[in-house]
């Protein structure tokens, strides 16, 4: 069996940066899928009409990025873009083949989401599901982008956070819900030292429970 470590939750909650610092800790690939939608969030938000769920199909389908490096996929409207075209059916298609030959490298990978642990990996045997409160996620979001330079208000960015979460929660294609098999990490009171060492610690009890 090979070490696929799927980590799910919604915005804010600490995941890609627990995600990172695991397939640093491993030795294996890493792929933050939220940036694969939020490439395509952004070249769909820049197409007239925008955010036509045709273009966006297809430029999911053919015209993935090679880099993801992109700032502009860091922004704020990036993320809420991402959202908006993640909930369309064949955006989500679109990606799927990408997520999933990812997944499947011979010597193991790390992925986070919304859904890896349901539907890109669902036979990984390392499933973590990373969540806090939505005031804390609005909180450490804001100041974030506090930091960046942007004067957004802590009241708008914890909207944003319950409105994304509700949009991803309730879209009918693959919405984000914690896989059965998945350990719950909730981070509302961790910080990022104790929060890592928590999902350490999950994961090497499932590689020796699968002998990886």
């Amino acid at each position: 069996m090979t070490l696929i470590i799927a980590v799910d939750g919604p915005a804010a909650s600490g995941k890609g940066t627990i995600a990172a610092r695991l397939a640093q800790t491993y030795g294996l690939p890493h792929l933050d899928t939220g940036l694969l939608y939020r490439a395509v969030g952004y070249a769909a938000a820049q197409h007239n009409p925008p955010f036509d769920e045709g273009y966006a199909t297809m430029f999911a389908e053919r015209s993935i990025p090679e880099t993801l490096d992109n700032p502009g996929y860091r922004t704020g409207e990036a993320g809420e873009a991402a959202s908006r075209v993640a909930a369309m059916p064949g955006v989500r298609s679109g990606l799927l083949k990408f997520q999933k030959d990812f997944a499947a490298k011979p010597g193991g990978a790390v992925l986070d989401g919304r859904d890896i642990g349901t539907v890109i990996a669902p036979d990984a045997p390392v499933k973590l599901f990373v969540t806090a409160l939505p005031e804390v996620r609005a909180r450490r979001r804001w100041l974030q982008v506090r930091d960046q330079g942007s004067d957004i208000a802590f009241e708008a960015m914890l909207a944003d956070i319950q409105r994304r979460d509700e949009r991803d929660a309730g879209r009918g294609s693959a919405p984000m819900v914690q896989a059965d098999d998945a350990v719950l990490l909730d981070t509302t009171d961790m910080g990022i030292e104790a929060a890592f060492d928590a999902a350490r610690r999950i994961v090497e009890a499932a590689r020796a429970k699968h002998g990886l």
